[in-house]
């Protein structure tokens, strides 16, 4: 009886809905949230956000910088203040419309923004999102800037272009350019040392590097080792 009666015409309904129900709820992978701030781990806290469309679909993705919360990395620096050495990371989550999927995390690639920067202050780190790609700076004042470029590529984000200048003051003394795709290099290098800024006269050097694979921003143990670009 109770066999004819889970396929009888007063059960359709019910049975729909729950079997409606259940799909939906399978359609919601494990690892995606509502709330971007859900994906920080314990131990850890928010730094900042930067909003933009990273895989092109037309959704607004979220990069979290966050910093870790180990109280034995606050210390005394050397001209007696109380400073947070913690370092920083990266998550990145893909707006799959109203949710978020983590797309990578990389959670102490980035050093404190007190670090010790010797005779200079330490440099500068900002994140930006443009036309799709992933900037990572680290800019000097008036010595210059170096940055890297990251594209969404083979379910991670591909170092795909470096590119820095080096500067004296208002002058450009260097700048470096790369392209990981085309394996291509390009050095400018100033010619006239009495310039201003915008009198510099480069001499181009173009190079060819070798091939290796892309670098994924998820594996990078310490963007401290990447400043060449090579």
């Amino acid at each position: 009886m109770m066999k004819k009666y889970l396929f009888g015409f007063g059960l359709i309904v019910p049975m729909l809905f729950v079997y409606s129900f259940s799909e939906s709820k399978k359609s919601i992978a494990p690892q995606q949230k509502i709330k971007p701030a859900d994906f920080i781990p314990k131990g850890f806290v928010l730094f900042n956000t930067i909003k933009g469309d990273l895989d092109k679909d037309g959704l607004s993705d979220e990069v979290l910088i966050v910093k870790g919360t180990d109280k034995s990395k606050i210390i005394v620096n050397r001209f007696e203040e109380r400073v947070d050495r913690n370092r920083r990371g990266i998550i990145i989550l893909l707006n799959k419309r109203g949710r978020y999927e983590l797309s990578i995390k990389n959670l102490d690639c980035f050093s404190s923004e007190n670090e010790d920067g010797g005779v200079y202050f330490p440099p500068e780190l900002s994140v930006q999102i443009e036309k799709g790609n992933l900037y990572i700076q680290y800019s000097h004042g008036r010595y210059g800037y170096w940055r890297y470029t990251f594209r969404f590529r083979n379910a991670d984000f591909e170092l795909i272009g470096y590119d820095s200048s080096n500067n004296f003051g208002p002058r450009i003394d260097r700048k470096t350019s790369i392209n990981f795709l085309t394996k291509k290099k390009l050095v400018k290098e100033n010619t006239n040392q009495n310039a201003e800024s915008g009198d510099e006269v480069f001499k181009e050097k173009w190079s060819k590097l070798p091939a290796k694979p892309l670098v994924k921003l998820s594996q990078i143990k310490d963007f401290d080792d990447l400043i060449s670009g090579e």
